[in-house]
């Protein structure tokens, strides 16, 4: 949180909950729900956004309607030590990465990467294994969801276009 932060209370995680259940719930039903009025429950919202707790609303939408038809875990071994921001810059370049984390254990960083399909993925990977201070790469193909609601299990951008 920022400097400027003001205490995070009850009322505010009630808000925060019923936000992440679902970010379209108007300010009325949630102040309802909390036992505040939708100006009240707005104005802890725009703090809230203001001191970074909350960083934004999406949309969860079925990776396969967009194109997405499998999905990856990758582990990524370095050589030496990479720094985080170096790493950083390398995903960013690979739309198909949708997250990427360092990680303690073996390996140095663990992607999440989406495709269209497996030649697709193997593309990806590819591209991943030309930078130069990456050693080699685990791939673990995900099969399925064991938590279909959870956010992990949608995706938050479309699929690439298809190359000609």
């Amino acid at each position: 949180m920022s400097p400027k932060s003001a205490p995070f209370d009850e009322l505010d995680r009630k808000i925060v909950t019923a936000l992440m259940v679902n970010a379209r719930t108007s300010f009325a039903v949630i102040g309802a729900e909390v036992g505040l009025s939708a100006t009240a429950v707005k104005r802890r919202v725009d703090r809230m956004r203001e001191t970074g707790v909350v960083t934004g609303f999406t949309a969860t939408v079925k990776p396969a309607a967009l194109g997405w038809r499998t999905e990856a875990y990758v582990e990524v071994y370095c050589e030496g030590a990479a720094p985080p921001r170096r790493l950083a810059e390398v995903v960013r370049n690979h739309p198909e990465i949708t997250a990427a984390m360092t990680v303690t254990g073996g390996a140095d960083a663990l992607l999440h990467v989406r495709a269209r399909d497996v030649d697709h993925f193997e593309e990806v990977l590819e591209r991943i294994r030309t930078e130069p201070f990456i050693r080699k790469t685990i791939s673990y193909m995900v099969l399925s969801h064991l938590l279909p609601e959870s956010p992990e299990a949608g995706a938050n951008q479309p699929a690439p276009a298809p190359e000609e």
